[in-house]
């Protein structure tokens, strides 16, 4: 044979023995998984994993792993089924940021907590003008109102005044109230939660979705008052010698397809537009927490995405309390 005879032979015998290993690792590899690959633009930061898609024609909507979801404008989002604890959306639910007068429900925790009289008759001072940000009230220095009242329009109204009233006409005064709200929120497990006043006029009143959702959680289930007064469409008081009407500053709570059993608004440039309510959607009751919020309506309009979401959902599962 010669040499040019034997190279070949080389040649052919290397490629043979290639091919049958290519075969033998193919036999003990682990079947190859089909992979179905969705392009997105840009990762979601938080669960539920969204990933981004054409706008449908009714809203923009983004997919989610139960469903579509509406593509909400606040920036830290979380809903709640209340009755399970089950979170069924959340957006940058540890978010640490300013609440503004979403404070005010713990203020009217701890004003019930101290079991203090409520027909006593408090008085707006000097020292209730908001000096930070300038705002305006209706509730003029030497105002009288019973304890109740005050704490009627700072849940319905979110008036400023009479939330800083209620905590200098607390034993120990302003001071050892802030200190009992923050007493209160890590009995409550509010670990993301500092207060450093009682009406959210300071951005150093911060707090997350997740926590929120069980202040809201709290304050429904054991403050029937709470409950009563943050969902009152309008109240008139007398101040002054003439009657003022005050409205609720969520103006879902005279929504007829609404059925709101807590409501808070908040608002300074800090903390962006604020809502949190207790709602019964789907016939479930449900937390909803929308945080930092631009645009005057934009809040009132995730919290409509929120429910027809809800319900969509709930249904098309089979989920609905119908008991």
């Amino acid at each position: 044979m010669t040499n040019h005879s034997i190279f070949k032979s080389l040649l052919l015998l290397c490629a043979v023995v290639a091919f049958q290993g290519g075969l033998m690792e193919d036999a003990y590899a682990a079947p190859k998984k089909k992979v179905k690959v969705v392009m997105s633009k840009k990762a979601a930061k938080s669960p539920p994993r969204l990933v981004k898609r054409a706008p449908a024609k009714a809203a923009a909507v983004e997919a989610a792993d139960d469903g579509p979801v509406p593509k909400l404008a606040s920036s830290a989002v979380a809903i709640v089924d209340q009755s399970t604890g089950e979170v069924l959306y959340e957006k940058n639910p540890h978010a640490v940021v300013p609440i503004a007068s979403i404070t005010k429900l713990m203020t009217a925790m701890v004003v019930l907590d101290a079991q203090l009289d409520l027909h006593e008759i408090l008085s707006i001072d000097e020292a209730d003008i908001d000096t930070l940000k300038g705002t305006h009230s209706r509730l003029a220095v030497g105002t009288r109102l019973s304890r109740e009242d005050m704490l009627r329009l700072a849940l319905m109204s979110s008036e400023n005044r009479a939330a800083s009233a209620l905590s200098r006409h607390y034993p120990g005064g302003r001071a050892a109230f802030v200190a009992a709200m923050n007493v209160k929120a890590r009995a409550l497990g509010l670990t993301d939660t500092r207060f450093a006043d009682p009406t959210g006029l300071t951005p150093e009143n911060v707090s997350s979705a997740r926590d929120l959702a069980k202040l809201v959680d709290a304050a429904h289930r054991h403050y029937p008052l709470i409950r009563e007064f943050s969902t009152l469409d309008e109240y008139q008081v007398v101040i002054r010698g003439r009657p003022q009407t005050f409205r609720n500053t969520n103006a879902l709570v005279k929504k007829e397809d609404w059925n709101i059993g807590l409501s808070k608004t908040g608002f300074i440039s800090e903390a962006g537009k604020c809502l949190v309510m207790q709602a019964w959607l789907a016939n479930k009751p449900m937390i909803i927490v929308l945080l930092d919020s631009w645009g005057k309506l934009t809040r009132i309009a995730d919290a409509q995405r929120v429910k027809r979401w809800v319900e969509t959902t709930l249904a098309a599962s089979g989920g609905v309390n119908r008991g």
